[in-house]
């Protein structure tokens, strides 16, 4: 479990820095992520673009927990993450367990998946004024980062929009996902949902937005998450309904 921030309150953001220093471009959301984790001492953490859109585009998450927490809000299409990025504003939700969210979906789905994360922090990506997407942290305990600590992960944030526009174009027309295992989920969020987006919307004659929401009522009905639902949509025949 990791703990309050407590040291130079610049380490964080040098590791994130650091981070992007050699290797390949796909390795850059990993090494980002991973660097936000320990920098921050939080127990999972996530990197996404273009957070209040449909295209959306999950760039790296740090574990199993931080990928379910992605998958939640990208179903039920609301959470801290989706928030942060429309409002361009930090946002906290100290306990899970003591707390209503005002998000019922995102709430509910997070205690029946993940009850033993009690704490989860949005922080948006800026490019100027233009929100780039979102950053996520959560924690296993309440309250996982406070007063100085959130200032310090508001300084990491700059660092990661910093790190990632020098190669954000390189990342989204590249031929490959971003390198996080296991790389099926992380392409259903890269790749396959936006194709899935189009065949069904050309299936049923819907603009890309309604189909995306097609997509999102059937996983509510069947229980699926959104990425089965675009498996099961590119895995049918092109004349399937």
């Amino acid at each position: 479990m990791g703990c309050a921030v407590t040291a130079d309150d610049s380490l964080a953001a040098r590791l994130v820095a650091s981070a992007v220093k050699g290797g390949a471009v796909e390795e850059v959301p990993r090494r980002v992520c991973a660097a936000v984790r320990d920098g921050l001492g939080v127990d999972g953490a996530t990197v996404s673009l273009l957070t209040d859109t449909p295209s959306r585009q999950l760039l790296a998450a740090s574990d199993d927990a931080a990928l379910c927490l992605e998958e939640i809000q990208f179903t039920v299409l609301e959470g801290p993450c989706i928030s942060a990025a429309h409002t361009g504003e930090l946002v906290a939700v100290d306990d899970l367990a003591d707390e209503l969210t005002p998000w019922p979906l995102f709430g509910a789905a997070m205690r029946e998946q993940l009850p033993h994360v009690r704490s989860v922090y949005a922080l948006p990506l800026f490019f100027g004024d233009y929100v780039l997407g979102s950053i996520d942290l959560l924690g296993l305990r309440a309250r996982a980062l406070h007063g100085e600590s959130l200032e310090v992960a508001s300084e990491v944030a700059d660092a990661v929009a910093a790190a990632l526009l020098p190669v954000r174009e390189l990342i989204i027309t590249g031929s490959r996902p971003p390198a996080w295992e296991p790389e099926p989920v992380v392409r259903a969020h890269w790749f396959d949902t936006a194709r899935a987006v189009v065949a069904l919307a050309e299936r049923r004659r819907l603009s890309h937005e309604d189909a995306l929401a097609v997509m999102r009522a059937d996983a509510f009905r069947t229980g699926k998450t959104l990425a089965d639902i675009t498996a099961d949509i590119l895995r049918g025949p092109p004349n399937a309904p």
